[in-house]
């Protein structure tokens, strides 16, 4: 654990960002579950080092609502429930689609390009039935669609929302037949994109999202 810190703080985090990104990763997949204490002392063994940014961390995570800090007695985990998951789609659904209008009026040749390799890319590993590869390439793509929307503030939001829902991304895209579908959208929000058409695009990509709820629902996942 410290040589992959080590290793990040040369990259591109700072230590703070490092020891965060940890805490984070690890209450959205699960590792650290609903009302999990998280005791400074033990996190900073764990990720090998001292409590000063373990604290910061906590302190950055409760701002965003994963972590709620009871004073003299200690950080719990929060989370995301059911009903985050559901408005944090809702809200995605709608900023997907001004995504896509955005990056169809900024994006190059050069990135369209790029987002065709990617569908294309991802329906070979669809075939293959590589679903992790799939998975990856999904967040290349709606990443790549962030960065050509031109927008500092949507991009952020977005790349939050998408990492919020990886958890669930994952466990619904391991259904093959969903994984080709969103494959299918995916290409055709690049059509539209190519066509420079804003308004077809900024449909597709808020239908995107509908149909990934939808698919959640089928699986019983909102179910009480």
């Amino acid at each position: 654990m410290e040589n992959d810190i080590q290793h990040e703080v040369r990259g591109k985090y700072s230590l703070g960002g490092v020891v965060f990104n940890h805490i984070r990763e690890n209450i959205l997949n699960g590792v650290y579950k609903e009302n999990d204490e998280l005791r400074e002392i033990a996190l900073a063994k764990e990720i090998g080092v001292s409590r000063t940014p373990v604290r910061e961390a906590l302190r950055q995570l409760e701002l965003e609502g994963l972590v709620h800090i009871i004073p003299n007695k200690g950080a719990y985990v929060t989370g995301i429930t059911l009903k985050d998951v559901k408005d944090i789609y809702e809200m995605r659904a709608l900023l997907e689609g001004l995504c896509a209008s955005k990056a169809t009026e900024n994006i190059t040749d050069e990135s369209v390009n790029e987002l065709e390799s990617i569908v294309d890319l991802s329906e070979f590993y669809c075939a293959k039935g590589k679903i992790d590869k799939v998975l990856e390439l999904d967040n290349q793509f709606h990443q790549m669609l962030y960065e050509a929307a031109d927008s500092k503030l949507l991009k952020h939001t977005l790349t939050d929302f998408h990492h919020y829902l990886e958890r669930m991304r994952k466990t619904t895209l391991t259904d093959s037949e969903r994984a080709v579908k969103s494959n299918a959208e995916h290409r055709a929000i690049v059509n539209a994109i190519k066509e420079r058409n804003a308004g077809k695009a900024s449909e597709l990509a808020t239908l995107h999202i509908y149909n990934a709820v939808s698919n959640i629902a089928n699986h019983g996942y909102f179910e009480n």
